[in-house]
This record gives structure tokens, sequence and C-alpha cells, in this order.
């Protein structure tokens, strides 16, 4: 770290949200594995995008397949995980895009990190509050028979605890259908 000198004279957010006439914000879908985060951000990347803005989606499975394969699933690499996802959006959000972050993130020391790397200010924390039979249901993956039989360990939701958000800015349910919930987010945001 000593010989790390970071370049200041760069452009800046403002000049750059300017130019893409949009204000980059991150928002941060958190909740179980099945529990509709990537499917109700992939609609709302839609949705942003009839409205002219620019998005960019970051999902754990991509995520993790890509920059993070080296990770796994302890409590030390689900926080290094989620430090450099955080650090790659505040870098899309300083770029004046709207990133759609969907991660389990299934603790709320890990999302108070990447809050605050992020910035509170553009940090919007969604709760997608699913049940677990229902994320069960759902589990076309097939993750949550495999951890049930012991096939996976540290899985959120089966042998690994998931804490409910203490204060997030939207929560979300599945009663109401994707694109109900898109409108929500988008009323919500003003976008």
């Amino acid at each position: 770290m000593h010989n790390i000198f970071p370049t200041n004279n760069i452009l800046i957010r403002a000049d750059k949200e300017k130019l893409l006439q949009q204000k980059g914000i991150c928002i941060w879908f958190t909740g179980l594995s099945g529990s509709g985060k990537t499917t109700i951000a992939i609609a709302l990347e839609k949705e942003l995008r009839k409205k002219g803005l620019l998005t960019q989606i970051l999902d754990g499975d991509n995520i993790r397949a890509g920059i993070n394969n080296n990770l796994g699933f302890s409590d030390e690499d689900r926080t290094e995980n989620i430090r450099r996802i955080a650090e790659i959006t505040k870098l899309f959000v300083n770029c004046g895009v709207i990133t759609i972050c969907c991660f389990v993130s299934p603790t709320e020391k890990i999302r108070t990190l990447a809050k605050s790397i992020i910035g509170e200010k553009d940090f919007f924390e969604i709760f997608v509050n699913t049940p677990i039979e229902v994320c069960e249901k759902r589990d076309v993956k097939g993750l949550y028979a495999k951890a049930r039989k012991g096939e996976i360990k540290d899985f959120t939701g089966v042998n690994a605890p998931f804490e409910e958000p203490k204060n997030p800015f939207l929560i979300l349910n599945n009663e109401k259908s994707v694109q109900e919930n898109v409108e929500i987010i988008t009323n919500k945001i003003n976008a």
C-alpha cells in the first residue's frame, strides 16, 4: 500500500452524470437464493432502459463465475466477495451508471460494509422477502435439495443464517407480480 498513489485528476462524477443525464445510484437487492432478486432486476433494467437510463446488473452467479471465482462461502470469503462487488459498484456509480446488484448478502455486517464503500446516499437496499418454502419450490438449480442432503455446506437459509435487513429502503414480497414490484421501485426512486 505504500507505493499506491490513486489518480485524483480524472473526470469528476458530476461531469459524467451530466453527460449521461442521470444520477448514478446502487440498487442493492438482498434475499434468499430463489427469492426473485435477479428476475426483478432484469425487469427493472428493461423498464429503466425504456426511460433512456443506462444501467448495469451485477449478479451473484456472474460475479462468482468471473472476478470472484477464487472465493468460497466461508464468512471470510463472503465478506471479501461483497467487498469486491461494492468496490466495482462504486466505480459504476461514480460514472453515473444505475447499478443493480443482486446478492444474497446474508448478514447486516456485509450489507453495511457494501453501503459504507458505495456511499450511504447512493445505496438503496431492497429486501426481496420471499419465504424459504417458496424459494425452495422455485429452486431450478437444485441448490436447496443439495444443501439439505449435506452436499452444499454454508448454504444460506439451510445451514447458514440469513439476517433480515433492519432498515431497508424497500421491502418487496412474492405476493405481487414482477411488474408490480418494478413499478414500486421506479416510483420510490423516482426513475
